[in-house]
């Protein structure tokens, strides 16, 4: 199977730049599996499409403010080199973080950074560009972060995010996030109320976005694509929420394709979620059986990626193109902060 048969052409101005207020007023893209209905309504419609038993699955996920910046020091007599990056991926010890960096060459293991209120020092290395920087510090790190961190936007989102927290979902709680589950940032507290109202259940489960989210399928043939490894987890009553409505006959929807891979990671040989942690690299690629999922909100994705990848795998690959098409064609707002598709 070919990268580029995932490839769709996508006008640049489409991309979504800017948020939609109230973030349910965004657009949203229906499409039925069954009949290839496809209707055009709007995110706060979706309590039209849920119903009373399903199970809606969250990733409760907080983004941290993982882009900071930093000087370098020099271990020679040459000038302080300015603006080094560096994204925060993964924690992988109390001091040591997995992270992108740039200009990712000049850093060799032993280049200290400063970023004024810590600094940091190149331990080693990982696999295309990726830094392990261990921290030195005084203090709660994850207050140091707040003060000196910006919001980790995608690079195709060029204008300034005046609110931060709108590159949250409402219901993140626990931070480890290096971009946003962005199809949860239509929810509002008053729709999941409503929702809940209507006898939708929800279950909550965690992913930590990591480098999956960035890194570009290059290979050719994407069975030769390794995923990065992200951190999950699901607990008990959780996934007896989930296996209740498996058990029951009725519909898991998942938000977005961070609680696929959660859901996905976690099921046993039964067919039932175990409470799981841990990490999942799980590629969801067409010819996938899905075993939990029934429905999907997402987001349109960008070409070639794993997540379209994931789509065409639910939807099947001639479907999801097409429904880009379309689309494309109705100027849909697309990727972070643009419209939602609904997968019943």
């Amino acid at each position: 199977m070919n990268t580029k048969d995932f490839y769709y052409d996508l006008p640049k101005e489409l991309i979504a730049q800017t948020p939609i207020e109230p973030r349910d007023a965004s657009r949203m893209l229906v499409y039925d599996r069954k009949s290839g209905a496809v209707e055009h309504r709007h995110f706060y419609d979706i309590v039209d499409y849920l119903k009373k038993g399903d199970v809606l699955v969250i990733n409760n996920t907080k983004v941290i403010p993982a882009r900071i910046y930093a000087t370098r020091l020099p271990r020679t007599d040459k000038t302080i080199e300015k603006n080094t990056e560096v994204l925060l991926l993964k924690r992988v010890e109390y001091d040591t973080w997995e992270c992108i960096t740039r200009p990712a060459k000049k850093l060799k293991i032993g280049t200290v950074l400063d970023f004024e209120a810590m600094t940091g020092e190149v331990v080693g290395y990982g696999e295309e560009g990726i830094r392990f920087v261990k921290f030195a510090f005084d203090g709660a790190f994850e207050n140091i972060l707040e003060e000196i961190g910006n919001m980790p936007l995608p690079p195709y989102i060029t204008q300034k995010l005046e609110d931060k927290t709108r590159y949250q979902t409402v219901y993140g709680k626990v931070e480890g996030s290096a971009a946003a589950p962005t199809a949860g940032l239509h929810f509002t507290p008053e729709l999941l109320d409503r929702l809940s109202s209507q006898g939708v259940e929800i279950a909550k489960v965690l992913l930590h976005v990591g480098l999956g989210t960035f890194r570009p399928v290059k290979e050719t043939d994407i069975l030769k694509h390794k995923m990065h490894s992200e951190y999950f987890e699901i607990d008990q009553a959780n996934a007896d929420i989930i296996n209740c409505a498996l058990k029951e006959g009725r519909r898991v929807v998942c938000v977005g394709t961070t609680s696929v891979r959660v859901v996905e990671s976690a099921v046993g040989d039964d067919g039932y979620i175990k409470p799981s942690c841990g990490e999942t690299d799980i590629f969801i690629y067409p010819g996938y059986e899905f075993k939990v999922v029934k429905a999907l909100i997402t987001n349109f994705h960008l070409p070639e990626s794993t997540l379209i990848m994931l789509v065409s795998a639910f939807i099947g690959r001639e479907n999801a193109l097409s429904i880009y098409e379309t689309a494309v064609r109705d100027r849909y707002r697309f990727f972070s902060f643009g419209d939602a598709m609904l997968v019943l």
